[in-house]
Parts: C-alpha cells; sequence; structure tokens
C-alpha cells in the first residue's frame, strides 16, 4: 500500500513540476521545497522519496537499465569527498542569488532535472542523492535532526544485505557488523523495508 501511495504522490507532483515549467510558474517550486525542509524535522527526507521530479525520473532511469541488465560505473573517489559535496551547494546558492539580483530567468531547476537524469544513465542514483543534488546537501543537514526515520531492528536483522543493495543513497551502512540506516541519508522511500525479508526495518 506504501509503495503505491508513493508511486502515486511522485506522479503527481512531477506534473505539477511540469506545469510550473510550462507556465513560467516555477519559482512556486521553491515555496514546495521550503516547505519540505521544514517537514523534514519530523518525517525525515520525505521530500527526497515521495516528491522530488529528479528522483521520480532517475527511478524510472534505473529500472530501465535493471531490465536491460546495464551496470552502472563507480562512483568517482574524489566526488565522495564533502567539499566537493558543499561546493555544489554553494555554487546552486550563488546561482539562485544571482538569479534574484539580476532579474534574468535561468533554468536551473529543470537543468537540474536533466544532469540528475544523464548521471543516472550512467552512474548508480547514490551519485546524485548522497554527493551532488544541492537539495539534497540541505536536506542532510536538517535530516540530522529528524524525529522520525527507518531504523533496523537488530533482533530481527539476519544481515542478509538487501536493504544495502536497493539503497537509492546508499543510507544503509555496516558499523561493527549491524547494518545501520544513517536517517541523515535516507530518503523515506521504503524500498529498503520492502525487499527485508525478515520484515525488520520499520519507519518510527
Amino acid at each position: 500500500m506504501s509503495k503505491i501511495l508513493r508511486r502515486s504522490s511522485q506522479v503527481l507532483f512531477l506534473l505539477l513540476f511540469i506545469a510550473l515549467i510550462y507556465t513560467g510558474k516555477i519559482q512556486i517550486w521553491m515555496g514546495v521545497f521550503a516547505i519540505s525542509v521544514i517537514f523534514t524535522l519530523f518525517f525525515g527526507r520525505f521530500y527526497c522519496g515521495w516528491i522530488c521530479p529528479i528522483n521520480t525520473v532517475m527511478n524510472l532511469v534505473t529500472n530501465i537499465k535493471d531490465r536491460l541488465g546495464r551496470k552502472s560505473l563507480s562512483v568517482p573517489r574524489f566526488i565522495k569527498k564533502s567539499v566537493f559535496r558543499y561546493g555544489v551547494l554553494i555554487v546552486f546558492i550563488l546561482t539562485f542569488v544571482f538569479v534574484r539580483i539580476s532579474g534574468k530567468k535561468l533554468p536551473v531547476l529543470p537543468a537540474l532535472l536533466v544532469i540528475g537524469v544523464a548521471l543516472t544513465i550512467f552512474f548508480p542514483e547514490k551519485l546524485w542523492h548522497r554527493y551532488l543534488c544541492p537539495y539534497g546537501t540541505i536536506l542532510h543537514v536538517v535530516g540530522k535532526l529528524s524525529r522520525r526515520s527507518y531504523s533496523i531492528d537488530d533482533e530481527l536483522c539476519i544481515s542478509c544485505g538487501a536493504c544495502n543493495r536497493i539503497c537509492p543513497s546508499n543510507a544503509v551502512e555496516v558499523n561493527q557488523g549491524k547494518y545501520m540506516i544513517y536517517k541523515s541519508e535516507c530518503l523515506v522511500c521504503g524500498r529498503c523495508a520492502e525487499k527485508c525479508p525478515e520484515n525488520a526495518i520499520k519507519y518510527k
């Protein structure tokens, strides 16, 4: 049921995003994101898993790759450095400041969609979610304070690694032999819970 609700939410917000681009009112989307940042304090990064149009289209690309049997390239090591992640965020913020001051209309949000989707054709989704997406970096910081998140019950977990393999943002990691979900990286998409054979993953 949750998967159906998530898919429905993704499609609706993708249509809204397209409509805002078509009508020239894409700036309204920043309001949607701003509200989502506040709600992230309570519910985690649900914007990424349930609302973000970039993630929605990226999911589609990944599904097509899986059906075609195409493997993704490894994420370059230099991109994994924190300075790279926050550098992208700074460029993103400065671009928006420039747009506001100059009054010029730059297709920043549509451009991010194109970049994210294009990279996913060759790389795994985690390249964008964890290292490049400026929205994701903002929510990564706020997500650390979230009151709700997915977590793994150590008593039920059999360490099969299914959650780690399916996670699109690499939020599931092994720490001292135990699988853990880092809520600052979790997209609240629920794909790990859907794949868990022991029903050991809960959103609470």
